[in-house]
């Protein structure tokens, strides 16, 4: 089934679907998930650690996109398996998702941009990617999600939004910093918060920014 069909059985039918799990810390892809699916029920297993393989190194969009692809397939897996352990996969649908900034600096390379650090001197670091990388050149959101379905079969989708900030970000950026919204966000900033006010032009999904790209989940769900 292609796209188009799946979002025709989606108008037509609504969700089946009545059971996730949703493989994330992240609240913001809880409050999608419940957008979306409206009276289903949705609990949040995330993975027992945060630990995941980084990105350093990689300066290409199929190396980038392998390396967010495993890392969203390890998600799945290991909350897979402690579902499994609980009884949890007769009926639930496992939802598990990666998302990064993706930015190009002078040189051309691409870059992959995390959550600040938890130290210190996290604002220098965001300061830093705002005036580097978002005030001069377009850059990326980019989602790997990963479904899985009752019946064990596992779906992906790899998104990719462009983003271009304002230039003249400079006079607003210590306010922007002071509201201490970077913190925990990939990139360091959340569209869907204060930051929007830094937003010139967005071009693709902008659930993919938040963190969960709700077009490409729709058209996994109705191909089943």
């Amino acid at each position: 089934m292609n796209a188009t069909e799946a979002r025709v059985r989606i108008s037509a039918g609504g969700l089946k679907w009545q059971h996730f799990i949703l493989a994330s810390r992240s609240p913001r892809r809880r409050e999608l998930l419940a957008g979306l699916a409206p009276g289903a029920r949705i609990d949040v297993l995330p993975p027992p650690h945060a630990d995941e393989l980084g990105f350093e190194g990689l300066h290409t969009w199929p190396a980038i996109e392998r390396r967010i692809s495993t890392i969203a397939l390890e998600k799945l897996d290991t909350v897979t398996e402690l579902c499994r352990s609980h009884g949890m996969l007769q009926d639930a649908v496992v939802v598990a998702a990666d998302t990064v900034i993706v930015v190009q600096d002078d040189a051309g390379l691409l870059r992959v941009l995390g959550q600040p650090p938890d130290t210190p001197d996290w604002r220098s670091v965001v300061a830093e990617w705002f005036t580097r990388y978002y005030a001069v050149r377009p850059h990326w959101a980019l989602s790997d999600l990963y479904v899985r379905f009752p019946d064990g079969q596992r779906i992906e989708r790899i998104c990719r939004t462009e983003v271009e900030f304002r230039s003249d970000i400079a006079s607003w950026l210590d306010w922007y910093l002071s509201t201490e919204e970077s913190r925990g966000k990939a990139g360091g900033y959340a569209i869907q918060g204060v930051a929007s006010v830094f937003l010139k032009q967005l071009r693709g999904s902008l659930s993919n920014v938040v963190g969960l790209p709700l077009e490409s989940l729709l058209e996994i769900l109705g191909s089943k």
